[in-house]
């Protein structure tokens, strides 16, 4: 553990004799992150405050990947790669998690956005510390209506925008997806699959998160519609909006919107992580022709 002595005292053994650690222990989940951050990527500097969102590494690295294979194919089927490739993070949160491994898998600049201050300049140390600064940079949209207005300027162009989109419709829904989530870790550690090295009655989200990082009025379906509505007037300034979708169910609705919206081109493209499944819903008001000029 010499990229993280600190996690040192958080690893154990499973029943089958493999090294892991307490996964429902969000201090233990943080420096897993950070550990592997710094060995796989090369992010030697990372680290957020207590609750604030901690994303799962490898279901974050899938969607760069997935990124870069919709981008390939508006490019005769070539990654594209390097400092003239530029995203948008919409909502990169204090972990700046998006970011940071798009730039350190293919060398891709970002705009990173979110409406928390406290929550940017955590990730403008995360990008000082590591030199980042030519490649990634912070922008503050002081209006929460608003995804693409205050932050998107009449120069801007972006290959795509990547978003995880606020999951629950209220604080309330949060806490009880954060409930059932203790009573399923709970009944793992009884099976075996994963004795507790700590334990508390109060539901806690092992991968933390606050308020603005967890909930918004409608949940991720409005969210989502709202950023395609609001993506229209930025039709031409961007080839392929994107955006986790976690529910199935709100696909529907999501996909009426873009037929309403007159999207040229939609794509479901389906990830997974071990018994996780989730998909990335990918939007263009650009035709094929324009797509294989955009990179010319």
């Amino acid at each position: 553990m010499v990229c993280c002595p600190d996690l040192k005292r958080y690893l154990k053994k499973n029943p089958a004799g493999q090294i892991t650690i307490d996964f429902a222990n969000p201090t233990a989940v943080r420096l897993l992150n950070k550990a592997l951050l710094a060995d796989s990527y090369g992010i030697k500097f990372w680290d957020i405050p207590e609750h604030f969102l901690c994303p799962p590494i490898p279901g974050r690295a899938d969607s760069i990947h997935t990124i870069a294979d919709l981008l390939a194919g508006s490019n005769g089927g070539r990654i594209p790669k390097g400092k003239s490739i530029c995203g948008l993070d919409i909502g990169c949160g204090a972990s700046l998690i998006y970011p940071l491994l798009g730039n350190a898998l293919y060398g891709w600049r970002f705009a990173a956005s979110d409406i928390d201050r406290k929550s940017l300049g955590i990730a403008e140390q995360i990008i000082q510390a590591n030199k980042l600064s030519r490649s990634i940079h912070c922008r503050f949209q002081p209006d929460s209506k608003h995804i693409f207005t205050g932050i998107v300027t009449p120069d801007d162009r972006f290959d795509f925008t990547v978003c995880n989109p606020p999951f629950h419709r209220s604080a309330e829904e949060a806490l009880a997806g954060s409930q059932r989530k203790s009573r399923n870790l709970q009944r793992s550690r009884q099976s075996g699959k994963n004795k507790p090295t700590t334990s508390s009655r109060t539901p806690v989200l092992n991968f933390g998160g606050r308020s603005n990082e967890l909930w918004c009025e409608g949940g991720e379906a409005a969210f989502v519609r709202k950023m395609i509505e609001q993506s229209v007037p930025f039709a031409k300034q961007c080839l392929w909006f994107t955006s986790l979708v976690a529910k199935k169910e709100n696909l529907p609705a999501i996909y009426k919107a873009l037929k309403k919206a007159k999207a040229v081109q939609v794509e479901t493209l389906s990830m997974g992580q071990g018994q996780k499944t989730s998909r990335m819903v990918c939007w263009t008001f650009h035709n094929t022709e324009e797509q294989q000029q955009w990179f010319n």
